[in-house]
């Protein structure tokens, strides 16, 4: 439970720059004043440590204020200066004064050594809303878009409780309104860094600090926060930490292919909401709030803790508690490793110099050593002991366990929920075990709740906490919201075959996010080393993004569809298996899962500004193989793509068809299969033999091609003369491209692929 005074210090701390909201709005006094009057006359909040958290953020109104040494206000002034520190750091083309119409400043603009001048549209975040891409157009934020800002915060501020089950809703509302707002509208600073993200990290780190000087027993804040400040930002007050789930893969993907398509969904959703549900509970025994999470994605989270003794030791006691439940349901197949760095306020704004890279360092030195030491002897020993009598292997997951009608418990009740798993919206946490309800960690159960089943719930002792998918809604009393890629146009993969075009299959693809994890560390570094940028804030903002656009935007991306060679515009007939972090598994009608991949690799470069780059695997597949056996197919493709030079690239049907994005969009989609189409569109006399002849001979890469036989076999497709001189043009340019490129190996092995492409796209399944 968090305590009062950390409630009233967190609100205090995520609403202390309102009064920038207010007065960008037309409010002509300064943004401290204003906002302490906003709040008081508006919203009728009238809790003095709130208020004093936002009349007293800054030195010169702290400096004589009349309040406690030991109040709030102190601790959110602290906070509030490492995380403005992080953010505001000088733009190379400086200009003297503010601008309250400056929009905000994409974060991809010096990413990767990138130099942009890209920002944002003025915008509430709204899922139902069109992508909100960086743009070079000319913006200029208005009073009348921050007076609806206002508006919609009042809306939700009115009433405010003093309870730790608001402190989700006032995040979520600040979310959705703060988003798009830059924190700063100075002109000699980078405005990268939002409103929503700065009131966030200034929330974390007072959690950190207060907890940090409670621990100390500190009463003097005042003396240790704000006369000897530069001291106290040496203090190691702050932990990174992060946890990692390993074995997620074999988990998802080892099932019988019996409904596989709704199965795969269903066990990627649960341990997404295992990774949710590990982290609210950790925060929950910490009395920390959400602001402390940094990121969660793909099995990996950042939190934001504070160091001391007593968290450090809640921290392993839950790692242990969470791995003796993971083995006593799981055995060996998941295993949480956790690692932590310690901080101070500095080293968060990279001060000295590498110092804030250095902290993931530890933290992924950490983790990979507790993966390498999973089990301690006795639970070795423990293992080789455990006695199998009247245990049989599920027929889902293939594990040993106690069935019952051949499936274990997790699978069984999986089974039973994986519909409501996909089709609702509410997801709660339990107490105690109810119908159907899947067992989470430690002693939880999670079960799928429509709007008004999930308010039932919530009258009953046995509530913990409830979930909600997609949905900005900031009411008083909400669900976490959480963005899932839960893009769906089929149920079986024999229905999403069905949907194909030409050939009856389906594609899956794997791919994720290119040296991310360097990108994390030293993506914000200058040509130069300089790493003045590099800092918790923008790590905070580029992760949040990145969630965003693999989590939310995705579907919006899928459902849109850009037309192509490979599939119309519209609705991409696919499923989306898990889309977390960085990282995509999809399934669907193959020609609308390589359209997809296409879609999502130009949304992508477009919504990083060229600063990122993704590769993966598509393969392609009767609706019956196994699973498990598409899934490490598809994983060697991928693999294929990333041991490309530079990466940046997409593998298809196999290992040989290897091609950086640039080529496959523009050598082989527009270019070679274009022309294939082209001819064969209007030739009516010549069928798919000539394409498979014509392949035969390009495959042959042990020898020089067989010019002869190419010419020949080129020659026989000619149009009589009864053709049209039209006809016989749009030969004579298909047979001088095919010679040309029949002449060059890297154009060879192009059009072999587009070959491939344009057989599936037209041959009958009972002609394969």
């Amino acid at each position: 439970m968090i305590k009062d005074r950390q409630i009233k210090l967190i609100i205090g701390s995520l609403l202390h720059d309102i009064g920038k909201v207010v007065y960008r709005s037309g409010d002509g006094r300064n943004h401290s004043q204003s906002g302490y009057e906003f709040l008081k006359n508006e919203t009728d909040v009238q809790d003095q440590d709130i208020l004093n958290c936002v009349r007293y953020h800054h030195a010169k109104y702290l400096k004589n204020a009349n309040i406690p040494k030991n109040d709030c206000a102190y601790v959110t002034y602290f906070a509030d200066n490492i995380a403005a520190f992080s953010d505001r750091r000088e733009s190379e083309e400086q200009e003297n004064g503010f601008d309250k119409t400056i929009p905000l400043d994409s974060v991809f603009n010096i990413l990767n050594g990138n130099k942009g001048r890209s920002h944002y549209a003025m915008q509430v975040l709204n899922p139902q809303s069109e992508i909100n891409y960086p743009t070079t157009d000319e913006i200029k934020m208005n009073d009348y878009f921050y007076r609806k800002v206002i508006q919609n915060i009042t809306d939700n501020l009115l009433g405010i409780e003093i309870s730790e089950d608001y402190l989700n809703s006032l995040l979520s509302v600040l979310e959705a309104n703060l988003t798009y707002v830059p924190s700063s509208t100075s002109k000699k600073e980078l405005a990268d860094i939002s409103l929503y993200d700065h009131v966030k990290m200034t929330a974390a780190m007072a959690s950190c600090v207060e907890q940090y000087l409670e621990t100390a027993q500190e009463t003097d804040y005042r003396s240790r926060l704000y006369i000897n400040a530069k001291e106290a930002y040496k203090e190691e007050m702050f932990m990174l930490y992060s946890m990692d789930i390993s074995g997620i893969q074999d988990f998802i993907y080892t099932i019988n292919s019996k409904g596989a398509l709704k199965g795969l969904r269903a066990r990627s959703f649960y341990l997404e909401i295992m990774m949710e549900h590990l982290v609210d509970e950790l925060l929950e025994t910490l009395s920390l709030s959400r602001a402390n999470l940094i990121y969660t994605g793909g099995g990996h989270c950042y939190m934001l803790l504070p160091n001391t003794d007593k968290v450090k030791k809640l921290v392993q006691d839950n790692e242990s508690k969470v791995n003796k439940w993971l083995l006593d349901n799981f055995g060996t197949a998941l295993y949480v490793a956790g690692g932590f760095a310690t901080a101070s306020a500095n080293v968060l704004k990279n001060e000295p110099k590498g110092s804030y890279s250095s902290l993931y360092v530890e933290v992924s030195r950490r983790i990979s050593s507790k993966k390498s030491h999973r089990y301690d002897a006795d639970t070795i020993r423990s293992l080789n002991r455990k006695s199998h009598d009247g245990e049989r292997e599920c027929s889902i997951c293939r594990r040993i366990g106690k069935l019952v009608d051949d499936k274990c418990h997790i699978c069984n009740a999986l089974e039973k929920m994986s519909g409501g798993i996909l089709r609702n919206k509410y997801f709660t946490i339990m107490c105690e075990p109810v119908k159907n309800a899947l067992p989470l960690p430690v002693d939880r159960y999670l079960v799928a709740d429509t709007e008004d089943s999930l308010l039932q719930r919530m009258q009953k002792d046995t509530y913990i906490r409830s979930y909600t998918k997609n949905d900005m809604y900031t009411g008083k009393h909400v669900a976490t919201k959480l963005w899932v890629g839960d893009y769906n146009t089929g149920e079986t993969f024999e229905e999403l075959a069905e949907q194909s075009a030409g050939v009856k299959r389906i594609g899956v693809l794997r791919a994720d996010v290119d040296n991310l994890g360097m990108t994390f560390v030293h993506g914000f570094e200058g040509e130069d080393g300089d790493d003045k940028y590099v800092t918790l804030s923008r790590t905070a903002t580029l992760s949040r993004q990145l969630s965003l656009f693999f989590k939310c935007y995705i579907n919006k991306i899928l459902d849109n569809g850009s037309s192509g060679s490979l599939g119309k515009g519209g609705g991409r007939k696919v499923v989306i298996v898990y889309s977390g972090g960085d990282d995509v598994f999809l399934a669907g009608a193959w020609n609308d899962v390589i359209a997809a991949f296409c879609d999502i690799r130009n949304a992508l470069t477009k919504f990083t500004q060229g600063t990122l780059t993704i590769s993966g695997g598509i393969g392609v597949y009767h609706a019956g193989e196994p699973i498990n056996v598409m899934a490490e197919e598809v994983a060697r493709l991928e693999q294929a793509s990333k041991d490309t030079d530079g990466k940046d690239a997409v593998t298809i049907f196999s290992k040989e068809q290897n091609y950086p994005w640039n080529v496959l969009l523009d050598k082989i989609l527009k270019e070679k299969l274009q022309v294939i189409q082209q001819y064969f569109g209007q030739a009516d006399d010549h069928g798919m033999a000539f394409l498979y002849h014509l392949t035969d001979l390009l495959r042959n890469t042990e020898e020089q091609i067989n010019v002869a036989r190419y010419v020949y076999l080129l020659s026989r497709m000619e149009p009589d003369t009864r053709k049209s001189p039209e006809q016989r043009a749009v030969y004579r340019a298909f047979s001088k491209k095919m010679y040309e490129w029949g002449q060059n190996e890297v154009d060879r092995r192009e059009l072999i692929t587009a070959i491939y492409l344009y057989v599936y796209l037209h041959r009958e399944e009972n002609a394969l």
